[in-house]
C-alpha cells in the first residue's frame, strides 16, 4: 500500500498548490499520469507479489517487501533519531504497528482471492473513515452502493461469496481497517516529522515487527539471492516508486483530485490481476468493483466539498 492519507494528502497538496508548481522533469507526464503510474505500480507489485508466494509464503513475502522498503527509504531519507518526543515516537510505532498489519492481511487475502476483490473489499477501511468524517446525508447514497458492491461479490442471497474463499475476504476486510488506521496515522505522523522522515521510521517498525514471523514460516529461504531481489523489485514497485510518484503529484494537483484518483485502484487492481495473474472476473465481480469505485469517488467528492465549505466560511483556503 501507498501514502493514501486524507488528512496529509489535504495538507501537501494545499502547501504546494498555492505555489502554482509546474516544473520538474516529469511535467511532462503531467499529475494525472503520475498518479495512475503509482497506482499502476503499486497493484503490479502487489501481483508480482502473489507469484512469489508459492516460494516464501504470504508472510515470508511481506517481510520481504517491508525489510527491502524499511532500507531503501532509511537509506535515502537518513531519519534523525534525535529531537523527537515521547509522543512522536509513539505516533510512528502505532503507524508502523498499522503498516504491519494492513500488508500482512492484504498479503493474507491475496493468497487465497484475486487481486480486484481484495483490493475491492480492502478499499472499504478508507471508505467507510471518508463517509464517517464527513458526516453528510448524501453519504448514505455512496454507502448503499458500497454495500452493494459487497453484496455481489458476496454473491448476493446465497451469501457463499461467489466462489471466493471467505477466510480471504475476511482477511481482506480486515486490511481495510487496519488501512483506515494507517491513514489516521499517517496524517499524525506527517505532522510530526519532516519530509519523509516519519514513513521511514515507520517502514523499519513495520519490518522489524514482520521479521520474527517471516524467518519463522519461510526461515532462510529469506536468504535466497533471488527470493531477495524478487522482494526488493516489490518493494520498489509497492512502495517506494509509488510514493515518490504520489509526492510529485502532489506538488501539482489538488487534494479532491489525486483522493478520487486513488479511488480507481480496485479497477487497476482487476487488470493487473488479468494480466499477470491471469484472473480473470466474472460481470457480476466487474459489476461489483464498479459500484465500489463509484461510491469512493462519490464519498471522497462530498468529502472534499463538505472541507471548502468549512473553510471558506472560517476564512482559510
Amino acid at each position: 500500500m501507498t501514502g493514501k492519507t486524507g488528512e496529509v494528502v489535504a495538507g501537501k497538496a494545499g502547501e504546494v498548490d498555492g505555489r502554482g508548481r509546474q516544473g520538474g522533469r516529469w511535467g511532462a507526464l503531467g499529475p494525472v499520469g503520475l498518479v495512475l503510474a503509482g497506482g499502476v505500480s503499486v497493484q503490479f507489485g502487489a501481483a508480482v507479489a502473489v507469484t512469489l508466494m508459492p516460494r516464501a509464503g504470504a508472510v515470508g513475502v511481506v517481510t520481504l517487501r517491508l525489510v527491502c522498503a524499511a532500507v531503501i527509504l532509511l537509506l535515502v531519507c537518513r531519519p534523525k533519531l534525535r529531537g523527537h518526543s515521547r509522543a512522536d515516537w509513539g505516533t510512528v510505532v502505532a503507524f508502523g504497528v498499522a503498516m504491519a498489519a494492513m500488508n500482512g492481511l492484504f498479503y493474507q487475502s491475496l493468497d487465497r482471492i484475486p487481486l480486484g476483490p481484495a483490493v475491492t473489499l480492502e478499499v472499504l477501511g478508507p471508505l467507510a473513515l471518508s463517509v464517517f468524517a464527513s458526516r453528510r446525508a448524501l453519504n448514505a447514497v455512496w454507502a448503499a452502493l458500497a454495500i452493494g458492491g459487497v453484496f455481489l461479490l458476496s454473491g448476493g442471497a446465497s451469501g457463499d461469496f461467489g466462489g471466493l474463499d471467505p477466510v480471504g475476504a475476511a482477511f481482506a476486510l480486515g486490511a481495510g481497517a487496519m488501512w483506515a488506521a494507517y491513514i489516521v496515522f499517517s496524517a499524525r505522523t506527517g505532522r510530526r516529522f519532516p519530509q519523509a522522515d516519519g514513513l521511514a521510521l515507520a517502514m523499519a517498525v513495520a519490518a522489524l515487527l514482520m521479521l520474527p514471523l517471516g524467518a519463522f514460516e519461510t526461515g532462510t529461504k529469506l536468504l535466497d539471492p533471488s527470493l531477495l531481489a524478487l522482494g526488493a523489485a516489490v518493494a520498489v514497485l509497492s512502495s517506494v516508486l509509488p510514493y515518490t510518484l504520489e509526492l510529485l503529484a502532489l506538488r501539482r494537483m489538488p487534494a479532491s483530485t489525486f483522493a478520487i484518483m486513488m479511488s480507481l485502484e480496485p479497477a487497476i487492481a482487476a487488470g493487473a490481476g488479468f494480466l499477470i495473474l491471469s484472473q480473470a472476473l466474472s460481470a457480476t465481480d466487474a459489476l461489483a468493483i464498479a459500484l465500489v469505485v463509484v461510491a469512493s469517488m462519490g464519498a471522497v467528492r462530498t468529502q472534499m466539498s463538505g472541507r471548502s465549505g468549512r473553510s471558506g466560511r472560517s476564512g482559510r483556503q
